[in-house]
């Protein structure tokens, strides 16, 4: 049985490492918090006593960690997967984090025999929690095929981005700009017909019976009419993270990025007043400039 790792329990590391025990998968994993390893415990996998002990006991580790400068201290600090893990592991990093990071992880694996797949994940924690997320992989082909099991424990639509370490993170930073470009239109287009007098739930019937209607679309209606700001699954910091790492390739590659400078700067307003809550509670800034909210009736 080949033997998986998981460093990172939060939502999605939780919803990772459901998916890969429901998938046969002996699993190990850590976190710093003891509440996570207990719900690790419960689900069935193994505690592990710290970064190293899961390297150890792992053929393939997933790395679910918030950003970049945790990523490279789980492989390459002095407990760390690199100097845990045998030649012909992998470490797969799932985490979101720049480009640039994820490829000096691959320098730190330079002549380890450790092989990565770089590959970030989209669909938010019911992706994770239904196995359904999209992941997007770069790695050399015999890696990732290599991985095809556990991967397909976790995702449904995976990608071969192809074989630069970096492509992966690239892919995801281009995809979040549309994500929160769409998100910063939905929250100003409900503001501006409730303003103007329609009910939401008009709104809802015609903007899901549109060309642009999408999973994406309807959820965020119904969570911002039902008026859930909190533990959704869809922290605001996250997606404020990661247009910070889209905002920063765009400057690294030339690129003027007009409309996704704007939801960067309406989530840092809306991070600034609700940090604790989720993408939708922006729609309370608009709604106290309108002075108008967008409920159902």
């Amino acid at each position: 049985m080949k033997r998986i790792g998981i460093i990172g329990l939060g939502d999605m590391g939780m919803g990772l490492s459901r998916n890969i025990i429901k998938g046969g998968f002996e699993l190990t994993g850590f976190d710093l918090r003891e509440e996570r390893l207990q719900m690790l415990s419960a689900a069935g996998g193994k505690r592990g006593a710290s970064v190293a002990d899961v390297g150890e006991n792992s053929d393939a580790v997933f790395v679910m960690v918030l950003n970049g400068q945790q990523a490279l201290r789980v492989v390459g600090g002095d407990d760390g997967l690199r100097s845990s893990m045998k030649p012909g592991a992998a470490i797969i990093v799932s985490a979101t984090i720049e480009p640039r990071e994820v490829r000096e992880i691959e320098k730190l694996l330079h002549g380890t025999g450790i092989e990565i797949i770089d590959t970030p994940v989209s669909g938010g924690q019911s992706g994770a929690e239904s196995g359904t997320l999209t992941l997007m992989a770069a790695a050399k082909k015999e890696v990732f095929a290599a991985q095809q099991d556990v991967l397909q424990a976790v995702g449904k639509d995976i990608f071969h981005v192809g074989e630069e370490i970096g492509m992966g993170q690239t892919v995801k930073a281009s995809l979040q700009a549309l994500i929160g470009s769409t998100f910063a239109a939905i929250f100003e287009s409900l503001v501006l017909g409730s303003k103007a007098g329609i009910p939401g739930r008009v709104l809802y019937e015609v903007f899901t019976s549109s060309g642009v209607h999408s999973p994406l679309l309807e959820s965020c209606v119904k969570r911002i009419m039902d008026r859930e700001f909190k533990h959704t699954g869809s922290h605001i910091g996250t997606m404020y993270k990661d247009l910070g790492i889209t905002m920063s390739m765009a400057k690294d590659n030339g690129v003027a990025m007009f409309t996704t400078s704007s939801a960067y700067e309406l989530f840092q307003a809306g991070i600034s007043l609700f940090p604790e809550e989720d993408n939708w509670s922006i729609v309370k800034l608009l709604e106290q400039i309108a002075d108008t909210q967008v409920i159902w009736d």
